[in-house]
């Protein structure tokens, strides 16, 4: 029997932004692909987003599809659900590897993120990527998808579910990956993350900016693939 993959998306997107990635690994997974609240179509939730609204979301779809032997690919956002779920319940997960995912908050932070997620503003500079925030999460309002993260992101400035202290806790095996060209996420953040959870493993993928669509789908693949053991050093 294969093992289990779940590909999460990131803010603001959906899990048809992994089609490509889940191709190139089903002949080496049962793969799994989940949209969380309020993403990609699905309902717009009772209560607001958040990463632990998302964690259950998560915690809910593998119960349900009794996932086992189980790899998490997050990227971005759903990097810091999978880890978040790791932390809440210790061995459920059996390796989690993360792509672009921000671990650093504070309120200037999220101030300067959510500048980004403006619907007009990117409705009158970028209306090819509004056109595409609307085929992504029709037939729900993809504007109120960008109002609620934006949301979001503010609560996490003012309480970040993941603080430096909760990483020791981590104790999924965990592989975290930055592109050398992100211009969202900083080493910095990155390696604080890779040092905090205890025989994590780190990799930097060159030519690699942020956008999972510009991501080399054959590098990310070689570092997704299956493996028979995990020591960390």
């Amino acid at each position: 029997m294969k093992p289990s993959l779940l590909l999460l998306h990131g803010a603001i997107g959906a899990s048809f932004q992994l089609q490509p990635l889940a191709e190139s690994l089903k002949a080496h997974y049962d793969i799994h692909m989940l949209d969380f609240p309020g993403h990609g179509g699905t309902p717009l939730p009772d209560q607001p987003f958040s990463i632990a609204l998302f964690a259950d979301a998560t915690l809910q779809y593998i119960r349900q599809h009794r996932l086992e032997d189980l790899t998490i690919f997050g990227y971005s956002m759903g990097g810091y659900v999978a880890l978040y779920l790791a932390k809440q319940h210790p061995g459920l997960i059996g390796r989690i590897i993360t792509l672009g995912t921000k671990f650093h908050w504070d309120e200037p932070t999220a101030v300067k993120e959510t500048k980004m997620l403006n619907p007009e503003v990117i409705l009158q500079k970028v209306p090819a990527f509004a056109d595409n925030l609307a085929r992504l999460h029709a037939p729900r309002d993809w504007k109120q998808v960008l109002l609620q993260t934006s949301e979001m992101m503010l609560s996490m400035g003012r309480d970040n579910p993941l603080k430096a202290d909760d990483y020791k806790d981590i104790t999924t095996p965990t592989l975290i990956m930055l592109g050398d060209r992100d211009k969202m996420v900083s080493i910095e953040e990155t390696v604080n993350a890779y040092k905090g959870i205890n025989g994590a493993q780190m990799a930097v993928l060159p030519g690699t900016p942020h956008p999972i669509e510009q991501v080399n789908i054959s590098l990310l693949t070689y570092f997704l693939q299956p493996v028979t053991t995990y020591t960390p050093a």
